[in-house]
């Protein structure tokens, strides 16, 4: 009974305890939040109550259970004491990374609410993506390399190991050549800036917003909704276009196919009036001309601008729409028309 009753006092004493110094350091985290809430930084780290209560009950276990007295515990204490401090490093890795990610987002926000060019912003935004993948990598893998170490039996393999490193990391790189290529790929878009979170692309004939940049695979979110999922390497191997390089702004053209008695220039004053309503028409540029003629018809233009590729094709949509509801109400004869009549028979001679 006595046992029963230690052993109910240390752990609840070590889940108060660290409940308790959690508490508090959430609370300080919200007051800092709300005392300058112009740094995110006070309420990102209130995501780390869970790792940091983790580390903090694991870290008062370890100390406290010897004051149990169970001889049962005692004479697995060796094995208590390896699964606590494994538990430690799971628990400070997971800390760690929970910390840089909100430092890491901290600067980020900061840098968003400054800056004015949207692209810098997504550039930014793709390499701190990529960074958090990176760090969070490293982590997991110094972590799970820390715990192995732990145990003497992978700490006497891997002296054996270290001796045929050479020719393991040499098979490694063969057998992973692809990944690693698409991991140098990852590294060589976000910073060298060929594609960055947002960017509006044409891949494989499919255009599409970027959604998501990993290391190795690279998301792009279609007009219809569907996920095109490529991997990273194929931006730096075959051509593509990136519509937001350089500025969002574009340029459209709509192509109407009419008849030779069409009033072009009705036609051209009717599009410059149409456009100061149209609200998806940032007003950089028009126009509208004759672009090519056939024996049945003839070819008008119209050029129209917008802030980005989504503006542009609505704009596009309604200009084409506008132009020929104006023709059919207005002007029925410059609709395009096939002749069915029949040819004359040519004269006949003596």
């Amino acid at each position: 009974m006595e046992y029963i009753l230690r052993l109910a006092i240390v752990l609840g004493g070590c889940a108060l305890a660290a409940l308790a110094v959690g508490r508090a350091a959430d609370l300080l985290a919200r007051y800092a939040d709300a005392r300058h809430p112009e740094t995110p930084l006070w309420g990102l780290l209130r995501r780390c109550r869970a790792p940091l209560y983790l580390v903090l009950l694991t870290t008062l276990l370890r100390s406290t259970y010897p004051l149990i007295g169970l001889p049962a515990l005692r004479r697995r204490s060796e094995a208590l004491d390896h699964v606590f401090l494994l538990c430690l490093i799971g628990g400070g890795a997971w800390l760690a990374v929970r910390v840089a990610s909100a430092v890491v987002e901290s600067s980020y926000a900061r840098y968003a609410g400054r800056s004015r060019d949207p692209a810098r912003v997504r550039r930014v935004r793709t390499q701190v993506t990529l960074l958090m993948r990176v760090v969070s990598v490293a982590v997991g893998v110094l972590a799970g390399a820390v715990a192995l170490v732990t145990f003497p039996a992978f700490r006497t393999l891997g002296t054996s190991l270290l001796a045929s490193a050479g020719i393991i990391g040499i098979v490694a790189g063969v057998a992973a050549q692809s990944t690693l290529g698409n991991v140098f790929a990852g590294f060589q878009i976000a910073f060298g800036d060929m594609v960055r979170i947002g960017d509006t692309v044409v891949v494989d004939g499919e255009w599409g917003v970027v959604e998501e940049v990993t290391l190795t695979f690279l998301t792009v979110r279609t007009w219809d909704e569907r996920r095109v999922t490529l991997p990273v390497s194929y931006f730096t191997s075959r051509p593509f276009e990136n519509w937001s390089r350089g500025g969002s702004e574009k340029t459209g053209t709509v192509h109407v196919h009419c008849d030779h008695s069409t009033p072009v220039a009705l036609m051209r004053a009717h599009l410059r009036e149409f456009l100061e309503t149209c609200p998806t028409w940032d007003s950089r540029g028009w126009d509208l001309s004759v672009t090519e003629t056939s024996p049945t018809d003839i070819t008008v233009r119209a050029i129209v601008t917008a802030k980005d590729a989504d503006d542009l094709w609505t704009t596009r949509c309604a200009v084409r729409e506008e132009l020929i509801t104006w023709l059919a109400r207005e002007h029925p004869a410059a609709l395009p028309r096939i002749a069915t009549a029949t040819a004359a028979e040519p004269p006949k001679t003596e």
